[in-house]
């Protein structure tokens, strides 16, 4: 059967897929209206575009939000906030896609409006445009969002910068998002399961603590020196986003399992709905790769921060050029890498698929 008829599943288009696609388009567009000035185009890996302008850097990120509907309008200006921070700038301006289903009521718009607003005064972003309609090309709000912000161009950082030697840091912990959607979306379903009301209740706070913003994480491991790489683990969860950043570095990576923090209500609920939480989406945490003489330095000054951080593998030179770059799993120090999982979608999409099936 011909790749072209071959139905695609829910999620993020698979990474082979996506390259293929970028290097179609980018190969005509690197020869005509090429100034010079796009310094990290799209690439699998990549959070946002790098483009020279002036003396700095804009940076440019666009995603849509749409498995969160009760704050997707904060869900929004977040999520594309990430990805500004961990390519070394900091988010200014905000432009935001709404559509909304038939039905939909002007209390409901005026709710999504406020929440773009709290969040937008949280961490200093102006709105600066974008579009709204009601259209029944949707059947629950949809926003997406697309961010704008800068940095020094000396400072950026993009998720190819990841070499040999360096030390893989995770901060707060894997599938912050994932387990507040869950709480909020699931609750009957994991009270059948035996979870309890107060740790249903807990978890679908994880927005806002630990938070699925990483700018505080982004600023504090720049300012503490060192960092080669930087990578918003989202849809695929920890596993995917490994991937990525070998991919993008090409390189291998060496992970020890006992060091990723999974924390112990995330880890409930994922078993109480068999859920691998290693590919649950995990917008909260930062993946940053740290030269080996710096990250004791950069763990240290985040947990000063507040912000729990260890160190949870190594960047090693790729090994096979002919399957390109790898990422391994192994129990502690002492024993050998077994290649990670790998998940054609996001366990979220997966669960919820399954479910409606």
């Amino acid at each position: 059967m011909s790749t072209r008829n071959r139905e695609l599943k829910t999620g993020k288009l698979p990474g082979t897929l996506l390259q293929n696609l970028i290097e179609s388009i980018t190969l005509g567009s690197r020869v005509r209206g090429n100034d010079g000035r796009l310094l990290v185009g799209p690439g699998v890996g990549e959070d946002a575009a790098h483009i020279l302008f002036g003396e700095n850097t804009l940076l440019a990120k666009t995603d849509p939000i749409t498995f969160a509907t009760d704050r997707i309008g904060w869900y929004a200006v977040n999520v594309n906030a990430n990805d500004i921070a961990v390519a070394g700038g900091t988010p200014k301006w905000f432009l935001a896609t709404l559509m909304m289903p038939p039905g939909s009521t002007e209390g409901e718009v005026r709710d999504i409006f406020g929440q773009i607003g709290e969040a937008a005064y949280e961490i200093g972003v102006q709105l600066a445009g974008g579009h709204t309609e009601v259209t029944p090309a949707v059947t629950q709000p949809l926003i997406c969002g697309f961010m704008l912000g800068e940095a020094p161009t000396s400072r950026t950082v993009s998720a190819s910068g990841a070499r040999p030697g360096d030390g893989v840091i995770l901060t707060k912990g894997i599938a912050i998002e994932g387990t507040s959607i869950l709480a909020n979306e699931c609750r009957d379903e994991l009270v059948q399961a035996g979870i309890s009301m107060s740790e249903i209740n807990a978890a679908s706070e994880f927005l806002t603590d630990p938070g699925i913003s990483v700018l505080k994480d982004a600023q504090t491991v720049l300012a503490a020196g060192g960092v080669t790489a930087m990578h918003d683990p989202t849809e695929g969860g920890l596993a995917t986003a490994l991937h990525e950043l070998a991919f993008a570095s090409n390189v291998d990576i060496v992970v020890d399992d006992s060091a990723v923090n999974v924390l112990p209500i995330c880890r409930k609920i994922c078993d109480a709905l068999k859920i691998d939480p290693w590919g649950l989406i995990s917008s909260g945490a930062l993946l940053a790769t740290v030269q080996p003489d710096y990250q004791d330095a950069v763990v240290t000054a985040l947990r000063v921060a507040g912000i729990d951080a260890g160190v949870i593998g190594r960047v090693e030179p790729l090994t096979n050029g002919e399957t390109g770059p790898s990422v391994g799993i192994r129990q502690d120090q002492s024993t050998s890498p077994t290649p990670i999982a790998t998940f054609e979608r996001d366990e979220l999409a997966r669960y919820f698929e399954t479910v409606a099936s």
